[in-house]
Parts: structure tokens; C-alpha cells; sequence
């Protein structure tokens, strides 16, 4: 639930952008429950698309959103959503009007820088994802009693030395496994299951009719063309249709500069002529 809200402060931004051409963001979200010392700090990774799909299928762009914006609307869908689960705690409700008090710019938001592509997007995922709450050569020291681990600290840099007794140590590890069929990432408008299916869908129809067109194409190369053809393909003008009457022309003669006349069409009517006297003379001789 807490990821879906995420998602909605996006989503409302861009709605809020143009609400007539009904804009789409994708959110992909990743929970986070540990921070360097182990303990427990719950918080959420998102990676977002740099603009949104319109209801015309049109990708509108955007080149930030702002801080201001970015924080108070994180503070309110998260003090809201804490009001929704205890509505009628009176504690809650001092500790909610608290917040907005003490926090009257926002809560704190984190924008990185925006991903050059979609690799470094996945290692991104993937190092929160597949990442151990301390990795083993943090581990300095272990007698039995204690654990000695070390962390840099976020604010300074610097090496920060911890020593811990072994059960308190085991219950900072296995505060962080989630329960069995929690979600851990959370994918939401064009990333959502809903638009993924239809984008391959997309895809599949895409890669088959450009595999078609390409068969096409090679059967139509396969064929010569006509000298009728490559014309009107080249000029758009039939060669064959008079430019006044516009009826299909007969050819009468062909001439060329070299070799003067190469074909009259009195010649196949002499042609003819001629096959029909050695019908004739054929049938007589066979009568």
C-alpha cells in the first residue's frame, strides 16, 4: 500500500500537468528496510519515467519535478495513509498534526540523477534487491558474546565502529526478512502488469508484421519490373496514357538515334498477313 502511494504522487503530478489528455507515468518502487547500521529504516527506492503517455498514445516530456512539491506530497499521502489505519487514535492523530508542525517544508526526498539507460536502471533494482542487510567483510570480530561490525557512516564518510551482543546482533538481521509473498517491488502505470502485457503484445504484432513486410519486399525484387512500372513508381505518370485523350496509347513505332527503326507496327500486320497466306496454303494443299 505504502509503495502505491508512492506511485500516486507521481501520477498526481502529471494528471495535475493536463488533466484533458490524461497523462500515464511509470513508477517502478523498492522497498528498503535497513540502512548501514542495521537498524530499522524503512524507506523507498523509485525510479520513474523522465515524461508520460497521453490518451493518444504521445509521449509528453518533462524535464524535473520539483523538491517542494516532491516532499510535501510525500509527507501528506504518508500522514494520511497513517490516519486511514488509526482514525480514531487520538495519539496518532497529536503525533500527525506534530509532523506537519515540525515539518513544514516536507518530509526528506532523495532525487538522484536520472539513469542514462536501461542497464544501469536494472543494477540499480538489483543492488537493493539481491544486497544482504551487512555484507560478511563488515564483520571485524565474533568471541562468541559479541559481534564487532563496522559501517561508514552516510553524513561523514567516515568508519564508524560497532560492537553488539550476538542476540541483539541476529535480531537486527532478521528484522529484515520479509514475510513469505511480500512484495518487495512494486510496478505501477506503464510499468504496471496491465500495460506490460499490452506492450508485448505490441511488440509481438510489431516483430511479425515487419517480418512480412520484409518477405514482401524480397518476393516483390524477386519479379522484374515492367518499364510501365518503374515509371509510375519513379514519376507517378503513366507513359502509356495520352496526355489529352487519356486513353491507353497503342505503340506504333519504336525508333532509336543508332540503329533508326526497330519495330512498326505495319510490320506486324504484314506478319500477319503472312501467317494467314501459308494457313491458306495449307489448307488447300491439305483439301
Amino acid at each position: 500500500e505504502l509503495s502505491k502511494k508512492v506511485a500516486e504522487v507521481f501520477q498526481f503530478y502529471y494528471q495535475r500537468k493536463s488533466k484533458k489528455r490524461q497523462l500515464q507515468v511509470g513508477v517502478i518502487t523498492v522497498i528498503h528496510t535497513f540502512g548501514r547500521d542495521l537498524k530499522f529504516n524503512p524507506h523507498i527506492h523509485t525510479l520513474v519515467t523522465e515524461g508520460a503517455l497521453d490518451n493518444r498514445n504521445e509521449w509528453v516530456p518533462t524535464e524535473f519535478i520539483p523538491y517542494e512539491y516532491l516532499r510535501k506530497s510525500w509527507q501528506k499521502v504518508l500522514l494520511d495513509l497513517l490516519k486511514s489505519w488509526f482514525p480514531n487514535n487520538q495519539a496518532i492523530l497529536r503525533l500527525i498534526n506534530g509532523l506537519y508542525k515540525r515539518y513544514q517544508k516536507g518530509f526528506y526526498v532523495n532525487a538522484e540523477r536520472k539513469m542514462k539507460d536501461a542497464k544501469g536502471a536494472a543494477k540499480y533494482i538489483g543492488r537493493y534487491l539481491a544486497r544482504p542487510a551487512i555484507a560478511e567483510y563488515r564483520v571485524v570480530n565474533y568471541d562468541g558474546q559479541t559481534v564487532h561490525f563496522w559501517y561508514e557512516d552516510h553524513q561523514t564518510g567516515k568508519r564508524v565502529d560497532e560492537i553488539l551482543p550476538v542476540y541483539r546482533f541476529l535480531f537486527n538481521l532478521i528484522q529484515h526478512i520479509q514475510p513469505k509473498h511480500f512484495r518487495m517491488v512494486g510496478r505501477f502505470g506503464l510499468y504496471s502488469r496491465r500495460s506490460y502485457k499490452k506492450a508485448n503484445t505490441v511488440l509481438s504484432l510489431y516483430a511479425f508484421m515487419r517480418t512480412k513486410q520484409l518477405s514482401l519486399l524480397l518476393e516483390r525484387k524477386k519479379k522484374k519490373k515492367t518499364y510501365r512500372q518503374r515509371m509510375i513508381e519513379a514519376f507517378d505518370k503513366d507513359p502509356f496514357i495520352c496526355p489529352h485523350c487519356h486513353r491507353q496509347m497503342d505503340l506504333v513505332e519504336i525508333w532509336h538515334a543508332d540503329y533508326g527503326f526497330l519495330y512498326h507496327y505495319m510490320e506486324d500486320m504484314e506478319s500477319v498477313k503472312t501467317l494467314r497466306r501459308i494457313s491458306l496454303d495449307q489448307k488447300q494443299r491439305a483439301g
